[in-house]
C-alpha cells in the first residue's frame, strides 16, 4: 500500500480509514460543527503533552503557557488546569487569562509597544509587566502614581547571545524586544529609585528550535546572565523566566526535540542557580510546543481540475484561515505542512496534486505538488501541526471570505 508523501501524524488515530479527532470521526465532527473549514484541537493530546513534559523537566520548574500561540478561550481554560501560569502579548489575552483560575501573580504581559491603556489594565489586574524600554518604565511609574495601585515589574532582557538554530530569533544583536543587557545596571538603578515592585527577569532568546544542544546552551547562558545582573537588583529576584524555544517538526527531515535531554541538563543548571538564589522561581514559557501538534485545520474539496498536466484540488479554505500553511508566515523557501485526505488516510490509489484555496491570488496554496490518496469533490483535506499560530495569525478578512470556526474536542 502506498503512503502519502507526508506521513500522517502519529498523534491522531483513524477508524474506517477516517481521521479521529478527540475520538470523533472527521465527517461526524463537521456535521456537529455545521461547516467546513474548521480548526479542531484535541484536549487529550494537549493534556498528554503537558504531562509528559512535566515528567521530563525538573519538578520545581514552573511551566507557563504563551497564549499568543493559540488564544482560543476554551483552549486557554483547559490549559489553566494544566500549567502554572500564562504569558500574554495583549490586553485582550489578559482578559482571556483572567477568566481562568490562574492567579494574577502568575500572569505576565510582554510586548515592545504596550499602550497606556494596556499598562493601566495590567496594573489594575495585578499582573507582572515585562518592561521593554526606559520610556515604558517611566510611563509605568507615572501610571502607578496616578491610579494609586502598585505596579509589579520584571525586566525583559535582550541578551547579547541568541538561541542558535532557532526559527525565530528574539535575542542577540539589535532587537525591538527587551532592553540590551549592557543597559540593565542603569535600568535596575532606576527601578530602585522609582520604588517599583521588582519581580525578576524575562530572558527570551528565540523560538521554534529542534536542537537540544542549542536550547541547553541558551538556558545555561540565561542563568549566568541573571546571576550576573543580580548584584544590581534592589532585593532577591522572585521569578526568572528563561523563555522557551522548544520547537515542533513541520517538514520532512525534521526530528522532534529531545526534551528529555533538555530537562536533564536544565535540572543541573537549576541546581547550581538555586544554590545561590534559593527563593527564585524558575519559569519556562512555551506555546507552540504545548499545542501545535494537537491541532488540525480541515477544509473540503469543492472542485477538482487539471491545468496543463497539474491536478488541483480546490478547497473552501486557504491562507485567509491558515497563513502559515500557505508558506506566507515567515518561510523563506515554501515547504508543505503535513497533509492528508481526512476520510482516505490510506489508499492504493495515489496522485500528485496541488491544493489551492478559493482566493484570487497565486499565494493561496496549502499544498504544492504533493502525493496524496486520490481524492474527489466532497473529501476532506487536513493540515496537521495546526494547533499554534493558525487562525489568529491569519488575515481573516482578506477578500471577505466566510469565517472559519474552532473547536476543542
Amino acid at each position: 500500500m502506498n503512503k502519502p508523501q507526508h506521513h500522517n501524524r502519529p498523534f491522531f488515530a483513524a477508524k474506517d480509514n477516517e481521521l479521529l479527532i478527540g475520538g470523533i470521526k472527521l465527517s461526524q465532527l463537521s456535521l456537529q460543527l455545521g461547516q467546513t473549514p474548521f480548526y479542531a484541537y484535541d484536549r487529550q493530546l494537549i493534556t498528554q503533552r503537558v504531562a509528559e513534559l512535566r515528567q521530563q523537566m525538573p519538578s520545581d520548574l514552573k511551566i507557563h503557557y504563551a497564549i499568543k500561540a493559540n488564544p482560543m478561550p476554551a483552549l486557554v481554560q483547559h490549559m489553566a488546569t494544566l500549567v502554572d501560569g500564562f504569558d500574554l502579548a495583549s490586553s485582550q489575552e489578559m482578559l482571556t487569562a483572567l477568566d481562568t483560575p490562574i492567579l494574577a501573580n502568575n500572569i505576565s504581559l510582554a510586548g515592545p509597544g504596550k499602550r497606556p491603556k494596556e499598562l493601566i489594565q495590567a496594573i489594575a489586574a495585578g499582573i507582572t509587566l515585562n518592561v521593554e524600554s526606559f520610556n515604558e518604565l517611566e510611563e509605568i511609574a507615572r501610571i502607578e502614581q496616578k491610579i494609586g495601585l502598585a505596579a509589579h515589574v520584571a525586566v525583559r532582557v535582550n541578551p547579547a547571545f541568541e538561541l542558535k538554530m532557532s526559527g525565530v530569533k528574539m535575542g542577540g544583536g539589535s532587537k525591538p524586544f527587551g532592553i540590551d543587557e549592557e543597559q540593565l545596571p542603569l535600568l535596575l538603578k532606576q527601578i530602585n529609585t522609582l520604588n517599583l515592585d521588582f519581580i525578576g527577569f524575562h530572558i527570551y532568546s528565540g523560538s521554534q528550535n529542534l536542537k537540544a544542544e542549542s536550547i541547553i546552551e541558551a538556558q545555561q547562558k540565561s542563568f549566568a546572565l541573571a546571576d550576573q545582573l543580580s548584584e544590581y537588583i534592589p532585593h532577591s529576584m522572585h521569578k526568572l523566566n528563561i523563555g522557551g524555544g522548544y520547537g515542533i517538526p513541520y517538514f520532512p527531515g525534521e526530528k522532534p526535540l529531545d526534551t528529555q535531554k533538555v530537562g536533564d541538563a536544565l535540572a543541573k543548571s537549576m541546581q547550581v542557580f538555586k544554590s545561590k538564589h534559593p527563593q527564585t522561581e524558575v519559569i519556562i514559557e512555551l506555546g507552540r510546543y504545548l499545542v501545535g501538534e494537537a491541532g488540525i485545520y480541515v477544509s473540503k474539496i469543492i472542485d477538482k481540475k487539471v491545468s496543463r498536466g497539474q491536478t488541483y484540488l480546490i478547497v473552501n479554505g486557504g491562507l485567509h484561515h491558515h497563513l502559515a500553511a500557505s508558506g506566507n508566515f515567515g518561510q523563506v523557501i515554501r515547504k508543505n505542512y503535513p497533509l492528508a485526505i481526512g476520510n482516505k488516510i490510506q489508499s492504493n490509489s495515489m496522485e500528485n496534486v496541488s491544493i489551492a484555496g478559493p482566493l484570487c491570488t497565486p499565494l493561496d496554496i496549502l499544498g504544492d505538488n504533493i502525493s496524496l490518496p486520490t481524492a474527489e469533490i466532497g473529501d476532506f483535506v487536513v493540515v496537521y501541526q495546526s494547533g499554534a499560530y493558525g487562525y489568529s495569525a491569519s488575515p481573516h478578512q482578506f477578500l471577505s471570505q466566510p469565517e472559519c470556526i474552532e473547536a476543542l474536542v
